[in-house]
């Protein structure tokens, strides 16, 4: 089956290119991020901060995570994203592709578990990366963890 171009920017299956994403990316916007550290949502950004990346939380019920101001959506960010990452269930997802039509990210990720077909071709067509069902955490690991 031939991919067209805007199947192309959907990376899900492609590890070089999700790797080639983390390594050039350095602000990731994180959508439901919590301050509750036995969640996902919690520890993955948090050690994509560890490991250097900018993170901006997005939770409309919290001040700030980790000492970093939380903003109430994307539309509120000023700065260039490159990723923006979504803890979301897949039925929420499409309000926040659309929104980020708007910013512009390099990337839009979906954490595992988590697939939008109709967000992901929303923002494929308009040469936004996605990446569905993986793991930030898990991935940036995998590539770069030292021996």
């Amino acid at each position: 089956m031939t991919l067209t171009s805007w199947q192309n920017n959907i990376i899900s299956n492609n590890p070089q290119a999700v790797k080639e994403l983390l390594a050039k990316s350095k602000t990731i916007a994180v959508i439901a991020m919590t301050d509750a550290t036995y969640k996902p949502s919690y520890y993955v950004p948090k050690y994509m901060l560890d490991q250097g990346y900018e993170i901006i939380p997005i939770n409309p019920k919290l001040k700030q995570i980790e000492g970093i101001d939380c903003f109430t959506s994307l539309s509120q960010i000023s700065k260039p994203i490159d990723i923006v990452q979504v803890f979301r269930r897949a039925e929420d997802v499409l309000p926040h592709a659309q929104e980020a039509l708007e910013i512009k990210p390099r990337a839009f990720w979906l954490q595992t578990g988590i697939i939008n077909l109709a967000a992901a071709k929303l923002l494929a067509q308009k040469s936004i990366l996605v990446v569905m069902d993986r793991c930030m955490y898990v991935d940036h690991k995998s590539f770069f963890a030292k021996a």
